[in-house]
């Protein structure tokens, strides 16, 4: 089945969304989601102003710097790459960690890339993870990860943090949770080079339905979206837009997008 890129849009919005090193809940209750309604309503205004551009990976736009943060640096044995961002184990990539339950935001951090500073270097990881007990501006980072900032002897170490664009190659993948049917749908978003604010699908109707984001990084339809195929769009926190159409419905699998969002300037 051919994949299509439809637009991408960029506006000068950016926002800093941030955020268990318990594991992922395997029902489908939902939580509050981690949105803004001043992004949601920039981007609709955009997308709808601009309904017919198309621009693919390649691009760049004009990022506002996030803020720099502090905190302290932990480490956990057990970091494979899985936690309750509910993202499968990355045996071959542990440079990765498990964000504040503040900063978490409800999930809002999920695939998100922090650059951090230590005593005696620097490391940048892929938050998978939250940290319930950790204060704002912690990070809990992989044995791995905290030996490129500390010595593991140190354990706890002042941190400076801030998010970065993840180096990732390719499209954006979208998963399907296992358990999905028209009746009841749960996506994830994989592959993303910032973080995800906002996840839509396209109705039947032709409006676009705003689905709600979990505390276990899936965004969940409870009523579901029908038997797809679906046109999926999604914003990243620098107000970015990109939509993917033809994606079919499955159940535990992924459906890899055709585009990527854009680089910063």
């Amino acid at each position: 089945m051919l994949f299509r890129p439809v637009l991408i849009v960029t506006i000068g919005l950016c926002l800093v969304a941030c955020g268990d090193s318990t594991p992922a809940p395997s029902d489908s209750s939902t939580s509050d989601s981690a949105t803004d309604s001043a992004t949601d309503s920039a981007t609709d205004s955009a997308v709808d102003s601009a309904a017919d551009a198309s621009v693919t990976d390649g691009g760049a736009v004009m990022c506002d710097a996030p803020a720099m943060r502090s905190g302290e640096g932990t480490y956990y044995d057990f970091a494979d790459g899985t936690g309750n961002c509910s993202f499968p184990a990355t045996p071959d990539d542990l440079m990765v960690g498990a964000m504040n339950h503040t900063d978490y935001a409800a999930s809002a951090a999920c695939g998100a890339c922090a650059a951090i500073t230590g005593p005696t270097g620097s490391v940048t990881v892929r938050i998978v993870d939250r940290c319930p007990e950790c204060p704002a501006g912690d990070i809990d980072l992989s044995p791995e990860a905290f030996s490129r900032i500390a010595e593991l002897s140190a354990g706890r170490v002042p941190i400076s943090w801030t998010l970065v664009p993840c180096e990732v190659t390719g499209p954006v993948v979208y998963h399907f949770k296992d358990g999905s049917n028209p009746w009841w749908t749960a996506v994830q978003i994989r592959n993303h080079r910032h973080a995800v604010t906002h996840f839509e699908y396209l109705a039947e109707d032709g409006s676009y339905v705003d689905v709600p984001r979990v505390d276990y990084n899936y965004f969940v339809k409870d009523d579901g979206m029908g038997e797809g195929p679906f046109t999926f769009r999604i914003t990243d926190v620098h107000g970015s837009v990109i939509s993917d159409t033809d994606i079919p419905l499955l159940d535990d699998a992924d459906a890899p997008g055709t585009v990527q969002f854009p680089a910063c300037e």
